[in-house]
């Protein structure tokens, strides 16, 4: 099958070190907000503000990386973001055992960590698009999304088994170790790697933060998928505290029953993920991008009519299990199409651009659905999250564009052509 073919040994480095971080971000998934209540006692808008303000000023603080990663080589990039992340966390464990853990840090940890994602995601995107082949990148993306998923659905219940046995500040330990591991591994990669030219002025100019927007909002292509992707992750992340507050609070359901709806459903991403491209291949990647697009935005209005006991856990279920499903054939056609639409010299800011819009909306769209909640309660506000998304797929775009800057046959359409 085309996808089990071999991506070479440096894809081999690239991939286990994604793995490695995947994992220990699942394990310690939720981490900062727990070690808010259970070591700092704070209240539901102290950790709803850790959550909002972490994403959103690591977003702000972001905004100058993308022009700044672009002109220097990735993987060393990809190295300092991986070795930040890991102080910082390690920072967290050092003030909980000297018993100085504050608030305060949270929130700094927080914002670096999401400004370092940020970074590292826009590097090791322009990175990939150098090292694979066109034709390869659709599977190296599936790849990478099954792991997501695989990461998703089993480091979330070992890390809160973990916490249990060994205390709070455990799987802040795991994650901090997972990203030395990965610089390990992506240093492993070896082999050169020019330093990118520069054409013009040999200094950051303002014109330059906003290179990755330009290139998005003015490409017929990218423009309605980065729309469709901005509106759909706000109104589904929006959607989970209030689902949270609603399973946890009025319906009763205890903590494992709420964290198996949202860990067993993950199985679906996976084999999304393993589908995409057979049926990319089948179907043609345009058509299968927005049936899988329309998909993801379908399930959730199911989420209002959750009641207590089994058929309220079995709809939470059904519908997560069709999101994720849906998201997992998409997000690797979403992918490649934003490096086969994106030249060389452009990628990092496209991509750092894209992640600071897509945290930045979900940031502002949790925080207006949260008083939303106030004033009408979870369930009209998760009713109301489903019902907007029924109308996005109307965002996608409605016919297949060849690149304006490789040459036709590049990318998604090229992995489709070599089957």
């Amino acid at each position: 099958m085309a996808g089990r073919r071999a991506l070479g040994r440096r894809f081999g480095w690239l991939w286990a070190a994604f793995a490695v971080s995947s994992y220990g971000t699942g394990l310690g998934f939720g981490a900062l907000p727990l070690l808010a209540v259970l070591v700092l006692h704070c209240g539901p808008a102290q950790v709803a503000a850790l959550a909002a303000t972490g994403r959103a000023v690591g977003a702000l603080v972001a905004v100058p990386l993308g022009p700044w990663v672009e002109f220097r080589r990735k993987r060393p990039v990809m190295v300092a973001m991986d070795l930040i992340r890991c102080a910082a966390l390690l920072s967290v464990a050092a003030a909980f055992a000297l018993g100085r853990l504050g608030f305060a840090q949270l929130l700094l940890v927080s914002v670096v960590t999401a400004a370092a994602d940020i970074a590292f995601k826009a590097a090791g995107g322009a990175y990939l698009k150098a090292l694979m082949p066109p034709a390869d990148l659709l599977v190296a993306n599936s790849r990478f999304e099954s792991t997501t998923w695989t990461s998703t659905m089993v480091g979330p219940p070992l890390g809160g088994a973990a916490i249990g046995l060994f205390g709070p500040v455990t799987t802040v330990v795991a994650d901090a170790v997972s990203y030395l591991l990965s610089a390990l591994g992506i240093r492993a990669i070896g082999g050169t790697e020019p330093v990118p030219e520069r054409s013009g002025a040999a200094r950051l100019r303002a014109g330059d933060l906003l290179a990755g927007w330009r290139h998005i909002l003015g490409h017929a292509a990218l423009r309605p998928l980065f729309l469709n992707s901005i509106v759909v992750n706000g109104l589904i992340m929006a959607s989970q505290p209030l689902l949270a507050v609603l399973m946890l609070g009025r319906l009763g359901f205890a903590p494992w029953q709420y964290g198996l709806a949202f860990a067993a459903p993950c199985v679906g991403g996976l084999l999304g993920s393993r589908l995409a491209h057979p049926l990319a291949a089948r179907f043609g990647p345009h058509r299968v991008l927005r049936a899988s697009g329309a998909l993801r935005s379908c399930w959730p209005l199911g989420l209002a009519f959750v009641q207590p006991g089994v058929p309220g856990l079995t709809i939470v279920l059904v519908v997560q299990l069709g999101v994720v499903t849906g998201c997992g054939v998409f997000n690797p056609l979403l992918a490649t199409s934003r490096l086969d639409h994106t030249a060389p010299d452009r990628v990092a800011r496209t991509l750092a651009a894209w992640s600071i819009s897509s945290s930045a909306a979900i940031a502002a769209v949790t925080a207006l659905w949260g008083l939303l909640a106030a004033a009408t309660g979870p369930r009209t506000a998760i009713a109301a999250a489903g019902a907007l998304l029924l109308a996005t797929p109307l965002l996608l775009p409605r016919r297949a564009h060849t690149s304006r800057d490789e040459p036709a046959g590049t990318g998604v359409r090229a992995a489709v052509d070599r089957v």
